[in-house]
């Protein structure tokens, strides 16, 4: 596992110190949890439009077939 250091406004530090001492969890968690979301996304983001498409063109896959 690696750590990451960032350097935050003072004003931005004291937003996230208040919205996870609202979730009783530390700034860590939060921001850990903040990344992890974020990586998750593009690929929720492909899958639906992989859906999307599947099911849009079934009817042209079917008769391809």
């Amino acid at each position: 596992m690696h750590t990451i250091t960032i350097t935050l406004p003072n004003d931005r530090l004291a937003k996230l110190q208040e919205i996870a001492a609202r979730l009783h969890i530390s700034p860590e968690e939060l921001v850990r949890a903040g990344v992890e979301d974020l990586l998750a996304r593009p690929e929720e983001t492909c899958q639906h439009a992989i859906e999307y498409v599947l099911k849009k063109n079934a009817e042209l896959y079917r008769r391809l077939a």
